[in-house]
């Protein structure tokens, strides 16, 4: 991950150290949104990463999107188990 990267993911990381106990989980998404967050700027660096984090964030409203939604350049195999799936993946965190 860039240096830039890993300034765009602390506060990523911090809401989910501080806030997101406190949310619940009622998250729209699957990946959730701060996993695919910290995922595009992995995967992407801070600029195309950091556009498909805030691209999410906005889509995350009332009229938006829902259900399984990875980023752009994931795993196909991972891909292609969970099309459609409703279940909340094991390896999130929040």
């Amino acid at each position: 991950m860039s240096p830039l990267a890993h300034i765009l993911a602390l506060p990523v990381r911090a809401y989910r150290l501080v806030l997101s106990p406190w949310m619940g989980h009622g998250c729209r998404y699957q990946p959730t949104c701060s996993v695919y967050a910290l995922e595009a700027l992995e995967r992407h660096g801070a600029i195309k990463g950091g556009w498909l984090a805030a691209k999410r964030l906005l889509s995350c409203h009332p009229w938006g999107g829902h259900g399984y939604d990875p980023v752009p350049g994931a795993d196909p195999e991972h891909d292609a188990a969970h099309r459609g799936c409703s279940h909340k993946d094991p390896t999130d965190a929040g």
